[in-house]
């Protein structure tokens, strides 16, 4: 039997509804022990005094479903997840539920965010049954960890009738369910196989041509984003976007990713308020988002906004910036310097209910008493009218209109308006810490604090704030004294004090790819020196010499059904696009050609997916930019270096690296280059350098 055929043959098994009131009456008096108080996710410890026997995903609950001979459930969300918080209510909490879970399955709950490697191998399980995927995510698992059924969130009667079913089949035919675990996994590993790519290797821009062409047909030029809903933010198209626009000088497409962004930030997705990026827009207008605030959302887009400030000069982007940090320092930052991961969208209504943005939200009556005179103005301003309303008399604060074209309606100057602006936020926001506030997630995730950490860089490099760089590398060093071994492996999470979790790929690539930033902006070498370091370590360790790409695992964790290759770009990018442009920086950064021909063969074996899904190859897009564009190294030597470097830094251009030092080193891009008399320039391309000059504008001339 194939595949398709055993989907079909198990959907219709599964949808057979049965009554459990049997399994009720047996089971319903069996003592429980949820193994989760002892844990350190958020996630895992909400579910800690659930009446189900919960037990964490390690080696001893995997070995004992195999000496039991009992089926895994295994349970998959995060904490800021609100239909995770439906079902737990529904399900997790109710005693019948529970012990028909507890007699006949080994119950695993599993925080995707701490394990992304598990969270990968089911949901790519889920996705073959399905078609479809999310959060809850829920799987029914053979003692050996292979899958055989699975889904999202389940209604209370649907989820227990399911279970009977598994059960009984588990129980009067377990070779049927043997049969489909076997073809699943032979599915799952052909999902994730890439195969290397056997022609010459040859990138030309006409494979981006086409792949944003194709890509072109979903954009929604009048509300911005793709056409439909729900419309996620994905920082790394537009980044990608942007930068392909402003090469190729194609001003339609510019437009199209500058109105984009504002719309993007005049929606509801932004909080007005209190500063910082929702997950996503449940809606076409980017006006009701899903309320939950993610570190990696806005880590990605405080880089993103800052090189569109740079193309723009819009002071909103600025503005829209620093809010957005001040609200991470506010409400992620500790003291150690590390970000924690996430904001949850529910939190206490009036009434003492969990509710979906019954933090955000806002009625009118309360603005017009907390406004007075100005109530008029703001009413306009943020749509506190049918445009803006959510529902049950509730408003999402929403613009339409840029802030000159507000003025000028309203007769304002700009500097009278912008002070009536700020009176009003921290009005609101005075206001609203007075309610009951959003659960936080305060476990730190090494790869999402890389991320942050590239936004506070970026946000430096534009604007120079020195702020900005303080938390950056205050941010750094918590990574280097908590987080990086001296060998250069990684842990994943910390928490209380705690490293654990071997790395992923994710941790490797995206920290080697914001300490290679502030290398570039700091000139402190020992940033790239940690850089090769972590590469070194995962050429030893994640490698794959079949695809030429690299595992999300290392070799030294424990084997799940699968070990999978991340390589689609998503709403973090892919792993291996992020490992693919750290190496072409590193060969450059260190004179290696070793690095470029790993970046080369990755992009590569990529390079085929473009024109059939380009949205989701957008990171190895940008990257084939450097290699069929002009591509700049830019160094920078001597001591008026740093001012240099800040200056070049104020234009945008995307295809270039920065190397500065303010006095004699051994790195080769600086032999023979240092004058402690003048600061010189040195514009390379393709190994070629052109004449040195000692004037940023010259430098900008040398580079188009």
């Amino acid at each position: 039997m194939n595949l398709v055929k055993l989907i079909s043959a198990m959907s219709v098994v599964l949808a057979i509804s049965t009554s459990c009131n049997s399994q009720k009456d047996q089971s319903a008096e069996h003592e429980f022990t949820n193994e989760l108080i002892n844990e350190t996710s958020p996630y895992l410890l909400q579910h800690a005094h659930n009446p189900v026997n919960w037990k964490p995903w390690n080696e001893q609950t995997l070995a004992e479903a195999k000496e039991k001979n009992k089926l895994m459930l295994i349970s998959i969300g995060y904490a800021a997840c609100h239909w995770c918080h439906v079902m737990e209510h529904e399900s997790f909490e109710d005693s019948t539920v529970a012990a028909i879970m507890n007699k006949d399955y080994i119950n695993i709950k599993i925080d995707k965010e701490e394990r992304p490697d598990v969270d990968q191998v089911y949901m790519s399980a889920v996705q073959l049954m399905t078609k479809s995927g999310g959060w809850p995510l829920n799987v029914v698992a053979l003692p050996d960890g292979r899958p055989v059924w699975g889904g999202t969130y389940f209604p209370k009667d649907d989820w227990m009738a399911a279970l009977g079913q598994i059960q009984k089949i588990y129980k009067d035919d377990p070779s049927k369910l043997e049969e489909y675990a076997g073809q699943l996994s032979k599915g799952m590993e052909l999902v994730g196989l890439v195969k290397p790519n056997e022609n010459d290797i040859h990138f030309v821009s006409e494979a981006l041509e086409k792949g944003v062409d194709l890509w072109s047909q979903k954009f929604d030029y009048d509300k911005g984003g793709l056409t439909g809903a729900p419309k996620f933010m994905m920082p790394t198209n537009y980044h990608f976007l942007l930068r392909y626009a402003h090469q190729t000088e194609d001003k339609d497409l510019m437009k199209y990713v500058i109105h984009t962004l504002d719309q993007i930030s005049y929606g509801g997705v932004y909080d007005h308020v209190g500063g910082g990026f929702s997950r996503y827009s449940v809606d076409e207008k980017w006006h009701v988002p899903h309320f939950e605030k993610m570190l990696y959302d806005n880590g990605q887009l405080v880089s993103l906004y800052s090189d569109a400030y740079l193309v723009t000069k819009n002071p909103w982007y600025k503005q829209l910036i620093e809010e957005t940090l001040g609200f991470v320092e506010r409400e992620l930052l500790n003291d150690d310097g590390a970000f924690y991961s996430t904001l949850d969208a529910d939190s206490l209504n009036s009434e003492g209910q969990l509710e979906e943005g019954a933090f955000y939200a806002w009625q009118e009556d309360e603005l017009k008493d907390l406004l007075s005179e100005d109530y008029p103005l703001f009413q306009d301003y943020y749509n506190i009218n049918p445009y803006g309303l959510w529902e049950k008399e509730h408003y999402v604060l929403i613009r339409k209109d840029s802030d000159q074209d507000f003025i000028k309606k309203h007769q304002l100057t700009m500097d009278a308006f912008l002070i009536k602006q700020k009176q009003w936020k921290q009005l609101l926001q005075d206001t609203r810490s007075k309610r009951s506030r959003p659960r936080l997630d305060d476990k730190t995730l090494t790869s999402w604090n890389g991320l942050m950490l590239k936004g506070y860089v970026d946000a430096y490099r534009v604007f120079g704030t020195d702020h900005f760089l303080e938390i950056a590398l205050k941010n750094a060093r918590f990574i280097v004294d908590k987080q990086l071994s001296n060998e250069g492996q990684l842990w994943h999470t910390y928490k209380d004090g705690k490293s654990t979790i071997n790395g992923y790929l994710e941790d490797y690539a995206i920290v080697i790819d914001a300490f290679l930033s502030l290398y570039q902006n700091t000139g402190n070498e020992k940033w790239l020196v940690y850089s090769e370091k972590m590469a070194v370590y995962v050429q030893d360790h994640f490698y794959d010499e079949k695809s030429q790409l690299y595992f999300f695992t290392s070799n030294k964790d424990t084997a799940l059904v699968t070990r999978n290759i991340e390589y689609s770009d998503n709403v973090i990018p892919a792993s291996n696009s992020i490992l693919a442009k750290d190496f072409f920086i590193l060969s450059h950064l260190l004179s290696d050609r070793s690095y470029y021909e790993r970046a080369e063969k990755m992009l590569h074996n990529i390079q085929p997916n473009f024109e059939e899904y380009p949205s989701g190859y957008s990171n190895w897009m940008d990257l084939q930019l450097s290699f069929v564009k002009p591509y700049y190294e830019c160094v920078v030597t001597g001591n008026d270096a740093k001012s240099k470097v800040k200056d070049l830094q104020k234009i945008y251009i995307p295809n270039k690296l920065i190397a500065q030092t303010t006095k004699l080193s051994e790195n080769p891009l600086f032999k023979g280059r240092f004058n402690d008399e003048k600061t010189h320039i040195f514009i390379c391309e393709n190994n070629a350098c052109k004449f040195p000059v000692t004037e940023v504008t010259e430098a900008l001339k040398l580079m188009n």
